[in-house]
């Protein structure tokens, strides 16, 4: 059930997967308005003037693209490894480690969406919005809420993988951050 072949598994990979991509594009789209926006500053001269609000949108976008890479980068084990210490133990020693330092990621998770939800819900009751755009606050909250439960999904996911994998006393496959 906890295999990314399973269909499951290939659900979550797939949220993952485009959810990344979306932070990606939001990513691309900053740079060319910040591109566009230094171009203006430059050309004041010559009539032309930075795109009203780039500093809100940048900090909006940002805060989606890096909630949007978490899911995937905990799925395919992207996260800094120290294994200075836990190369010398056992298999069976590493894949329960896996499963406590999931089980923190979990918690973690959860107490991040868990907080952005009532500071959105702060955000839409008190109707704040930015200085110059005045784009609703909430919205922003929103963007980053998107990704932080997925971020929750995916460590259910992944922590339900370690556990398989430790209680049957398999190896883990090698991921991306496995390497480092």
């Amino acid at each position: 059930m906890f295999r990314d072949e399973s269909l499951l598994g290939r659900l979550i990979v797939g949220l993952a997967k485009w959810l990344a991509v979306a932070g990606g594009l939001v990513l691309m789209a900053m740079v060319a308005m910040i591109v566009v926006s230094i171009i203006g500053r430059a050309l004041l001269s010559v009539g032309l003037k930075p795109i009203t609000g780039d500093y809100e949108l940048v900090s909006i976008g940002m805060g989606f693209a890096v909630f949007a890479f978490l899911p995937w980068a905990h799925l395919q084990r992207g996260h800094a490894l120290v294994s200075l210490v836990t190369d010398s133990f056992g298999q069976t020693v590493n894949n329960w480690i896996l499963v406590i330092t999931d089980i923190m990621v979990l918690v973690a998770s959860a107490f991040i969406a868990w907080r952005l939800y009532f500071g959105m819900m702060d955000k839409f009751a008190y109707k704040e919005t930015t200085l110059l755009l005045r784009f609703p606050l909430g919205w922003a909250y929103a963007v980053g809420f998107v990704g932080a439960v997925a971020m929750v999904i995916v460590a259910i996911y992944v922590l339900g993988r370690s556990l398989s994998y430790a209680l049957s006393g398999q190896a883990e496959p090698k991921r991306a951050g496995a390497e480092l």
